[in-house]
């Protein structure tokens, strides 16, 4: 292992611990997200960790890491798996447990058949035990200690300051790699003549363009997509406000108490 190998693993390492004081927030429970989650899914979740606070502020955005459903296609622990490109573990897969007490979202791809779903799939999971781009880990660290002004224009391109390594991957180039396989969009493809004269334009227009290459996908571009569908379990299980409990304010009080509980 080089010195920057080294290095980057206990950079990657610190990252990845929790925030002090940090709250994680489920937006669904576990029966319900397990019951909403289809194959090729993409799993957004908002991280805890540091490494997590830096990628929210580049990309301005809820979101710091994607996992790619595959349910039980490539056997596992549980009939509910995830494949993630973890900063310390690599790509590797995960159960649900791993994410179902964080706030997450679903984005579901339209339209694909079965055999694309399988495809998606297979791309993924050929590159598990692929090791994460520590290049990029040491690169975000810096915008930590302390995180400063970053132009707007300028954050997309510091999320793919990486290796360009085939064998090195994070976790939304991976999935963004995964659907380009199949020729599924994320992002649309803009054909404009010039730039826009308006600065603030001018810097969309450019990361617009930018967006076609892998390495510079985000989670929130999943988000964002047109071409994928925003799932949410408590709303796909069935849902009535009708038949919500409210608590009274003594009852509110001891719920604080306890702490935070899951949405019905």
């Amino acid at each position: 292992m080089s010195v920057r190998q080294a290095i980057g693993r206990r950079v990657a390492r610190f990252l990845s611990e929790p925030r002090e004081g940090a709250v994680r927030i489920p937006t669904s429970s576990r029966e319900k997200l397990a019951a909403t989650l289809q194959k090729g899914d993409v799993l957004l979740v908002e991280g805890t960790s540091l490494f997590a606070a830096a990628i929210k502020y580049l990309t301005q955005s809820t979101w710091s890491h994607s996992a790619l459903y595959v349910g039980d296609a490539l056997g596992g622990e549980d009939p509910h798996m995830f494949v993630e490109a973890d900063i310390n573990e690599g790509v590797r897969m995960v159960p649900l447990s791993q994410f179902w007490d964080l706030h997450s979202r679903i984005c579901r791809p339209v339209g694909l058949s079965g055999d694309e779903r399988d495809r998606v799939i297979a791309y993924a999971a050929e590159r598990i035990g692929h090791q994460y781009d520590m290049k990029n880990i040491l690169d975000l660290a810096r915008y930590l200690f302390p995180t400063p002004p970053v132009p707007r224009r300028w954050r997309r391109q510091l999320l793919a300051i990486g290796s360009g390594d085939p064998t090195r991957a994070i976790c939304s180039s991976l999935i963004a790699q995964a659907f380009q396989h199949i020729n599924y969009p994320i992002l649309p493809e803009l054909y404009l003549e010039g730039a826009p004269e308006d600065e603030k334009a001018s810097a969309e227009y450019r990361e617009w363009l930018h967006i076609r290459h892998h390495s510079l996908y985000a989670p929130r571009d999943f988000d964002v997509s047109p071409y994928f569908e925003i799932v949410k379990p408590v709303l796909k299980q069935g849902f009535s406000h009708q038949s919500l409990d409210w608590a009274d304010t003594q009852r509110l009080k001891t719920l604080e108490l306890e702490g935070p509980h899951l949405p019905a």
